[in-house]
């Protein structure tokens, strides 16, 4: 093991033992009010679109102890701090003043791509199927996924290389955020619970609108959409694109 290694390793092992510790000054100079474990939470907040039980076990924990002064804080940035505590999963979404006007914020306004959006319809969709029916976990597979979003290409389209690639790019893409569980190279992926809460709904109705408008001229078959899919019942609170992604 070279020296670099064992300082790094050295350096977390010290990190790891300020999570078990009461002290708020980690550091010459510090003035800040949150012990190491808040602050690490906070930061994941706001470096990730989510946070889960599943995904960020230690955070999410110190979340739950220690969600208004986390809230707190968000407040300060302009964020407002969604928790959803049946699904256990959090997520931050810009603050709009009561006059409804946007507030300084640190976060990309990065809006989900229409073959991602796509991607998210069906995986909730597939998820409320599955635990609707009593299971625990829900699975899909990539190629499943892949064929969900061809589905919805028209028939003038002639780009099918182009538009595999944006599908699979998609599906990685959700791989990457959390709200697929396994690994890049997996073909086979579990749903995670975060997906009902994070989508955003009213976005979704306006593009699955839009496909249907542009694919209407040659008439192709719906989408298999079930009619509750988009349902508000628990998910008035969820997020508009955009407002929860990384900070700058």
């Amino acid at each position: 093991m070279s020296v670099d290694t064992h300082a790094e390793t050295a350096a977390g092992t010290d990190l790891e033992e300020l999570l078990d510790q009461d002290s708020v000054s980690l550091f010459e100079g510090d003035e800040g009010g949150l012990e190491y474990a808040q602050r690490h939470a906070l930061v994941t907040l706001l470096k990730q679109r989510f946070i889960s039980a599943r995904t960020h076990a230690r955070d999410w924990q110190v979340l739950v102890e220690h969600e208004r002064v986390l809230r707190s804080r968000l407040n300060d940035l302009f964020l407002d701090l969604q928790v959803d505590r049946v699904r256990e999963v959090a997520w931050k979404r810009q603050a709009t003043a009561e006059a409804g006007d946007r507030f300084p914020t640190l976060l990309y306004d990065a809006a989900w791509s229409r073959e991602e959006t796509l991607v998210l319809v069906h995986l909730r969709d597939r998820l409320r199927a599955g635990l609707a029916s009593g299971d625990a976990r829900v699975f899909i597979d990539r190629e499943d996924l892949v064929d969900y979003v061809a589905s919805f290409r028209p028939p003038h389209a002639t780009d099918v290389a182009g538009d595999e690639k944006r599908a699979r790019n998609a599906v990685a893409s959700i791989v990457k955020s959390g709200l697929l569980i396994g690994s890049g190279t997996d073909e086979r992926f579990e749903i995670s619970e975060a997906v009902e809460p994070l989508l955003p709904l009213e976005l979704l109705q306006e593009l699955l609108a839009a496909l249907q408008r542009a694919n209407s001229t040659d008439a192709p078959p719906e989408p298999d959409v079930p009619a509750d899919l988009f349902d508000e019942d628990g998910d008035s609170e969820t997020t508009s694109q955009g407002d929860d992604d990384d900070v700058r």
